[in-house]
């Protein structure tokens, strides 16, 4: 066995505006997905405030559930041999949540061009009187064995993408 054979893969060390889009998959949907959470006192600080990694835990999990909702299993897509690993993060922290507190994390894919997937989050209070944080998050289709960006999604992937969005 080489030594880079022992080695992860790894993400090309590219801007994510080198990301060739390959113009054959583009969909978006204004369609929100809704995911409950719950501050526990793992997720907090000594003030009982939400620690800021927290959301992003949220969110990924928020993620997978609208993924799995469209017929799109995480392990069927390491089977598949695909990552969809993140490459941009923005967030903007409005309020803080506190401990014992209820919120509803909202994530909608806004774009699918070639192997990027941009989404929305938001994370409301139950209420949604309270915009507690939003965000946005572009993940890219990944060969798990080559450690290189995919030329394009898995067929299954990009049918159920496809399937539930608004082109």
């Amino acid at each position: 066995m080489t030594d880079r054979a022992k080695q992860p893969p790894q993400l090309p060390k590219l801007p994510t505006s080198a990301i060739e889009s390959d113009r054959g998959l583009q969909a978006t949907t204004q369609r929100w997905f809704e995911y409950p959470v719950k501050a526990q006192p793992h997720h907090t600080d000594y003030a009982g405030i939400v620690w800021h990694g927290t959301y992003l835990t949220w969110m990924e999990e928020a993620r997978v559930e609208y993924l799995r909702s469209i017929g799109i299993e995480f392990a069927d897509l390491v089977a598949l041999g695909c990552d969809l690993p993140v490459v941009e993060l923005s967030l903007r922290y409005h309020l803080p949540i506190r401990l014992g507190v209820s919120a509803i994390v909202k994530t909608r894919l806004i774009e699918t061009t070639g192997v990027r997937i941009n989404w929305d989050y938001e994370i409301q209070s139950y209420d949604r009187q309270e915009t507690f944080l939003t965000g946005k998050v572009v993940l890219v289709g990944v060969d798990r064995e080559k450690g290189k960006i995919m030329r394009q999604l898995p067929s299954q992937v990009q049918d159920a993408l496809v399937k539930h969005t608004i082109v």
